[in-house]
């Protein structure tokens, strides 16, 4: 993609009702756009990243063998009132049609799912069942904060799972455990999975915490056992009630949580199926969220330094950024122009994810610092000095390494022919 057609337009200054770092570098590198508070649009770079994340977990979600779903937002009241989560779930957004009908958006979707299932789950012949979807979803904070991290729209991934008891529910739980850990690895961060309140459900659910400054919650850490449990729910420890040794107390960001919701919804909507003996079971339930909108907030925060961010490399927007450094030389610029144009088109042809930066109504430095900002993981540059050496520089993002490599061996290395 040719940068001079996406109209890129960076900051050079922090927003400054942003006090979040993920909001700050994101609006400023042109990912996301803030349209009120706690609600923001996803720009086309933004995008890309939000469905690389996407595309990672939906991965995971049918190696686990969910079927991915698309549920709608505008839930009819009727459903919310039969758990009672009407009047008790303070987020709740309500509205009411011109017809006089009450509607919420959803926050979750236990209250449309379980009765959606009454229609293919039978006897246990149709358990176990796993469905997923990733929407968009709507909670009414009081405070929206932390940019991205915490607003009132957001997207996110759920998996539902229906089981014919509670032995096979600990069973898939323990699998989604790991599947959340490889997608939280895959994008490039270390997860801590941390015991929670199971809240009527059960005696612990789990959420998934990253360690950052900008971090909601404080947790308990054993680095001799792996314990891990929120300050919420464990009081004021020193020692670990596992092993006995001193436990660290971390900050972290919650990318995700589990929840073993057994057969409360079930019971609610009457979900229920016939056992081998023809007897009248509730469904058993699981719920496996992932805030994927969170996510790629948490990212930024976990992988940036002082010239912006630092994606890795599996949910970067592009792979390469190919810039070309101009000396204002006509005869030298040319040919910089025309081997870059050559790269450029043996890349595209090799199906890599290349930003060429053909602007020219800015200079070599800004484009330069355009660079650092947008995160990009390896940046190509080609100069009259390269070309002597029929050569290109690449530096690594992350570790801002520069190296030469000769045209011909990158050609090689990309199996460009």
């Amino acid at each position: 993609m040719k940068l001079s057609s996406l109209h890129l337009h960076t900051l050079k200054e922090i927003p400054k009702d942003e006090l979040s770092i993920n909001a700050s570098l994101l609006i400023r590198a042109g990912f996301i756009e803030k349209l009120t508070s706690g609600v923001y649009n996803f720009l086309p770079f933004g995008l890309r990243v939000m469905r690389k994340i996407e595309n990672i977990i939906r991965e995971e979600m049918n190696n686990l063998g969910g079927q991915e779903i698309l549920m709608a937002l505008l839930n009819p009241q009727k459903n919310w009132e039969q758990t009672g989560r009407w009047e008790t779930f303070n987020a709740l957004f309500k509205l009411r049609s011109r017809y006089g009908q009450w509607f919420a958006l959803a926050p979750t979707h236990e209250e449309i799912i379980t009765p959606m299932v009454k229609n293919f789950i039978f006897s246990y012949k149709d358990l176990p069942l796993y469905l997923f979807h990733i929407s968009d979803k709507f909670r009414d904070e009081p405070r929206s904060k932390s940019g991205i991290l915490r607003g009132k729209e957001f997207i996110m991934k759920d998996l539902y799972s229906f089981h014919i008891d509670e032995k096979d529910l600990d069973k898939y739980y323990e699998k989604v455990k790991k599947a959340y850990q490889r997608i939280f690895t895959r994008c490039g961060l270390k997860a801590f999975v941390v015991e929670a309140s199971g809240g009527t459900f059960s005696r612990f659910s789990h959420e998934f915490q990253v360690v950052t400054p900008a971090g909601e919650d404080l947790f308990y850490y054993c680095s001799f056992c792996k314990f891990c449990r929120n300050k919420e729910i464990a009081g004021d420890i020193k020692k670990c009630p596992e092993c006995g040794h001193i436990v660290k107390m971390l900050k972290g960001s919650e990318v995700g949580n589990i929840f073993k919701l057994k057969d409360k919804y079930s019971k609610a909507f009457d979900l229920k199926f016939r056992d081998k003996d023809g007897k009248n079971k509730n469904v058993m339930m699981g719920c496996y969220g992932i805030g994927v909108s969170r996510l790629l907030g948490v990212i930024v925060e976990a992988n940036y330094d002082k010239d912006g961010i630092i994606w890795p490399e599996a949910v970067a927007p592009y792979q390469f950024y190919l810039l070309p450094i101009l000396s204002g030389k006509t005869k030298e610029d040319k040919e910089v122009k025309k081997q870059t144009n050559i790269l450029y088109q043996k890349m595209v042809k090799a199906h890599l994810e290349v930003l060429y930066d053909d602007r020219e109504d800015i200079t070599s430095g800004e484009k330069l610092a355009d660079a650092d900002l947008l995160g990009i993981s390896k940046r190509i540059i080609i100069s009259s000095r390269t070309l002597q050496k029929k050569s290109l520089e690449i530096k690594e993002r992350k570790t801002n390494k520069i190296k030469l490599m000769k045209i011909q061996d990158f050609d090689k290395s990309i199996k460009i022919k």
